[in-house]
């Protein structure tokens, strides 16, 4: 069994997963994988993303509330 990095980038996921896909002849899956690591990388880098902590300084009610 291969060893798993204490941190994987999007990039190193996506080759590996790619690699894994077509091994098993599931090529087909290569546009799949690409747009979930595409989609993954947006959300990562998301403004609203700016503290993964849960510890904002301001929290804005939920919309429609006052």
């Amino acid at each position: 069994m291969t060893e798993v990095p204490d941190a994987v980038t999007i990039k190193s996921w996506l080759d590996s997963a790619t690699q894994d896909a077509e091994r098993r002849g599931l090529a087909s899956l290569r546009p799949l994988l690409e747009t979930l690591a595409r989609a993954t990388s947006a959300l990562r880098s998301a403004d609203w993303n700016f503290d993964a902590t849960g510890e904002a300084d301001h929290v804005a009610p939920p919309a429609g509330t006052n």
